[in-house]
């Protein structure tokens, strides 16, 4: 299987040999993201070790799959009071101006930053505004900062995050400060913008303040968690498609057909401008924690699930340890190393990384082309669409069901070729696709 995708790349590098400016950077390109894509680093997890360190010896690797944006979960020292397990969850922040001493020190973060830009990639923190830990120094020297009980007892944002509590931005005061350490990580350490925690729980004028103050320190990248159209005015970059996840949940576990996809692309397009950028995944850290494993969520279909958000619209998402394969839950409190085997989807995914940034027509926001509908079949899993623009045009089959499909019919507008194979089709014609098979053709 390895092989089979090793002989897609090399046909997918020879393609954009031919397609793209001696630069090696596409002409279209205006801004660095539009053609990015991104990368949860979970650091705990993904060496043996689980320290800065350690990671940075996997960062060429990363850059040589095609990611261009680093996201890491919290790197912030962890509250001891009230944790969860033995380790704690990394959004219970104790100190937001310090590293979390299990992963290094500040001098190794700062090291880490310096290999990731070496290697043309961006680096984006994990930033938790909505909640602290229990025993966050503000909890003795400033308690109004955060939201208190009838009684003036700090409380959980939500019963279940009983290891946290929430803050108050009516307060100004927290407001200032809050900003301010987040500009100590941009001025100080070079980081490139922010991934912020449960972000419609947080005022967007407050985003708003944010995104002023960082951007006159250099320009940033945002990315919210949240799925709320006035965060894309002035705030951020980039959100989740939650509705999207949550559909092809559904459909990987048998509970939707393949037809729910195709409402859930009308609606996202008609709920979202063209120049938001949106970021869609099949998993990520609470997917994969709460959830299940990619074989749970998706069994014999996880790489249609993957071309089809790496393709469908918006940046691609790949959560640490996608490359190989998930069979397990990865422990959130605790330490749980990933086993990475023998990386067995490691050039698959470089593959479809490679190709959107590569092909304009799966770039992000109003340059990549918009999602277009071509047909779908409920009864054997099939499920068809489109990307184009001015430039390049994708066309993705897809077959989710468990029968190899024959016959299949589409009329090509002009010479494409099968980015796998390097079948070359043309005008009206028929294909196949086997069972959880797919199929990219790019306009030649």
């Amino acid at each position: 299987m390895k092989k089979y995708y090793a002989i897609a790349l090399l046909s997918l590098i020879l393609w954009i040999s031919a397609c793209t400016p001696e630069s090696g950077r596409n002409e279209a390109s205006t801004s660095w993201h539009e053609n990015a894509t991104i990368y949860e680093v979970n650091v705990r997890q993904y060496t043996q070790e689980g320290t800065f360190d350690a990671f940075a010896e996997h960062v060429p690797k990363l850059a040589d799959m095609g990611v261009e944006i680093l996201w890491f979960m919290p790197i912030h020292p962890i509250g001891e009071l009230n944790r969860k397990g033995s380790l704690g969850s990394y959004y219970s922040v104790k100190d937001y101006t310090d590293v979390n001493s299990e992963f290094g020190t500040k001098e190794d973060f700062k090291e880490l930053v310096d290999v990731i830009h070496a290697n043309d990639m961006k680096v984006i923190l994990d930033w938790v505004p909505n909640h602290t830990a229990w025993d966050h120094p503000w909890t003795e020297s400033n308690p109004e900062y955060y939201t208190l009980t009838d009684e003036g007892e700090f409380m959980p944002p939500v019963p279940d995050w009983s290891d946290v509590i929430d803050l108050n931005f009516d307060n100004a005061d927290m407001r200032e400060e809050m900003i301010q350490a987040m500009e100590y990580w941009v001025s100080e350490f070079d980081v490139d913008g922010y991934r912020v925690d449960v972000a419609h729980s947080v005022p967007t004028d407050f985003h708003e303040e944010v995104r002023e103050r960082l951007d006159q320190i250099k320009p940033v990248f945002m990315l919210a968690e949240a799925e709320v159209v006035e965060h894309h005015n002035s705030a951020f970059d980039m959100s989740y498609a939650w509705n999207f996840n949550s559909v092809i949940y559904h459909v990987g576990q048998g509970d939707s057909a393949v037809s729910s996809i195709h409402r859930a692309m009308e609606r996202e397009m008609a709920t979202f401008p063209r120049d938001a950028y949106r970021m869609f995944f099949t998993t990520n850290h609470d997917e994969n924690s709460w959830k299940g494993s990619d074989i749970e969520l998706y069994g014999d279909n996880v790489e249609v699930f993957s071309v089809l958000a790496s393709t469908i619209y918006g940046m691609p998402l790949v959560y640490s340890g996608q490359e190989s394969l998930y069979e397990k839950r990865l422990e959130f409190f605790e330490r749980d190393p990933i086993d990475w085997k023998d990386y067995p989807l490691q050039d698959f995914f470089t593959m479809l990384l490679t190709l959107n940034q590569e092909n304009t027509a799966l770039w992000n926001g109003e340059v990549g082309g918009p999602y277009e509908y071509i047909s779908h079949d409920d009864e054997s899993g099939f499920y068809a669409y489109r990307r184009a623009n001015e430039q390049d045009e994708v066309v993705v089959f897809l077959n989710f069901g468990d029968e190899d499909l024959s016959n299949l019919s589409h009329t090509f507008d002009g010479t494409f070729v099968n980015i796998a194979t390097q079948e070359v089709v043309e005008g009206e014609s028929t294909m196949s696709l086997p069972a959880h098979g797919w199929a990219i053709y790019t306009r030649s």
